[in-house]
């Protein structure tokens, strides 16, 4: 009974680092850390457990959870200060609420935001001036605007904050919609520079002289309609320039780039006076840099200036344990915006999120959801909601899946059946296995070897050696 309460409390929660429901006697029945980093106490270390047990330096005075099934009454964001029975100290905010049925108290549930060291210690400026904000009016992105739980991007949260002490040049590499300006933008947030400006500028498709004025500015009379206009570069003064898509930088503009950031001086086009820069330079690639540099695409000696600290951000696919987490944070989020009480996804939606690719990554699963508030009728989101592509993209996964297992066949077994078939093809119109060997083009050890393997019969016509 007491797990049925769980879905329904992370529905309520939209930002939940941990949760444990405990019986009436406070053993604990349920238990979930979203956060490994901090909290590493594993399920079943803690289940079944009584509470105290767990974490030794509390008491049933000053335990929220004890106190919550002795008095029956909520206990809402009470800081407490837990040290697990490993000597692990967490510093955390609690939500406890009771677990009634009818007018009998069978349990509690405990809602966990941890406070993080590193961030509870470290002076954040986050008085960001007017060049600073977001095209729509925010502050920009902080650490805890990373949405996660998987332990390759909560090492790379720690990274950020590590990095971000210093002015060393940072390359972010990953696929799009994997959050790189996100990233910029909280090292940016987090750093001493964080009350100077932030500056973005996507490099894709923008001619090399044209962006050559975009970096370094003009003055006027450098060609027809130029003005004095301040480029990038002055722009990001005492702050961080971040470039995207460096790789689809042309390649005329990239030794300018170099020169500028090597010397930390500027010149603006039409212009003979250099001007000192103090810009921290953060830039991003989508693919491979070392792809981009055999196709001549990206200079080697730019891409080491850049790539002093490197972030690699993985792909939502290799982190799924996310989809959920992310699925449930959009969710409550555009029930807000939207005015909407959308639960969660039906079974079939939920199957065809697991199972789909998201090449998009985390922005394409947020616009996938915000186009189905636009659609569903329901309190759950269905099938019917989700967009045709992705639909059609697991039809077609499908379809292949079930002609890899044709007659419950798994596609190892189909490619052990082909090549028996071809082994006993190749020995039955051959003389001897040195001919059938050469027919294969195997050595007649292997042959011998698959032989053994299928357990073949060995007739007169196998057996002839010469």
């Amino acid at each position: 009974m007491l797990r049925r309460y769980v879905e329904h409390i992370l529905q309520l929660y939209n930002y939940i680092d941990g949760l444990m429901v405990t019986d009436d006697k406070g053993i604990i029945e349920y238990y979930k850390s979203f956060r490994p980093d901090i909290n590493n106490l594993e399920e079943e270390e803690v289940l079944h457990k009584y509470i105290l047990d767990v974490y030794p330096n509390l008491t049933k005075k000053n335990s929220s959870i004890l106190k919550v099934l002795k008095t029956g009454t909520p206990i809402y964001n009470e800081k407490q200060h837990l040290k697990t029975n490993k000597n692990d100290n967490i510093s955390a905010i609690n939500t406890t609420l009771p677990i009634m049925d009818k007018d009998k108290l069978i349990g509690a549930v405990d809602i966990s935001r941890y406070i993080e060291p590193e961030i509870k210690n470290h002076n954040v400026n986050l008085n960001i001036n007017k060049e600073s904000m977001r095209a729509h009016g925010s502050k920009l992105y902080n650490i805890n605007d990373i949405m996660t739980t998987s332990p390759s991007m909560l090492k790379i949260k720690n990274k950020i904050l590590k990095i971000a002490k210093t002015d060393s040049s940072v390359l972010i590499r990953g696929e799009t919609g994997t959050g790189k300006e996100l990233v910029a933008q909280a090292i940016h947030s987090h750093s001493n520079r964080a009350s100077n400006p932030f500056v973005s500028q996507n490099c894709a498709a923008i001619p090399s002289t044209l962006l050559e004025s975009i970096l370094f500015g003009t003055v006027k009379g450098s060609y027809t309609g130029a003005e004095n206009k301040k480029g990038l570069f002055e722009k990001a003064q005492k702050g961080t320039l971040f470039l995207d898509e460096i790789n689809a930088m042309e390649i005329n503009i990239q030794p300018k780039l170099l020169k500028a950031i090597e010397n930390k001086m500027i010149r603006r086009v039409g212009n003979t006076r250099q001007i000192n820069t103090d810009v921290r330079i953060v830039s991003a690639v989508n693919e491979d840099p070392q792809k981009s540099i055999n196709d001549n695409r990206l200079r080697e000696d730019l891409f080491y200036r850049l790539a002093v600290v490197q972030i690699e951000l993985p792909p939502l696919r290799k982190r799924k344990n996310d989809i959920e987490y992310l699925k449930n944070y959009f969710i409550n989020k555009f029930n807000k915006k939207m005015n909407r009480n959308i639960i969660g996804l039906d079974q079939q939606a939920e199957e065809i999120f697991l199972k789909y690719h998201w090449p998009g990554n985390v922005r394409e699963l947020k616009n996938v959801i915000e186009g189905a508030f636009n659609l569903t009728d329901n309190n759950f989101i269905q099938k019917r909601d989700l967009p045709d592509y992705i639909k059609e993209n697991i039809k077609r996964k499908t379809k292949v899946a079930s002609q890899l297992s044709i007659n419950n066949h798994s596609l190892k077994d189909l490619v052990e059946n082909y090549e028996r078939d071809l082994l006993i093809r190749a020995l039955n119109n051959t003389k001897n296995k040195v001919e059938a060997a050469k027919t294969l083009k195997i050595s007649k050890q292997s042959l011998q070897y698959k032989i053994n393997k299928y357990n073949l019969k060995q007739n007169s016509t196998i057996d002839t050696e010469d």
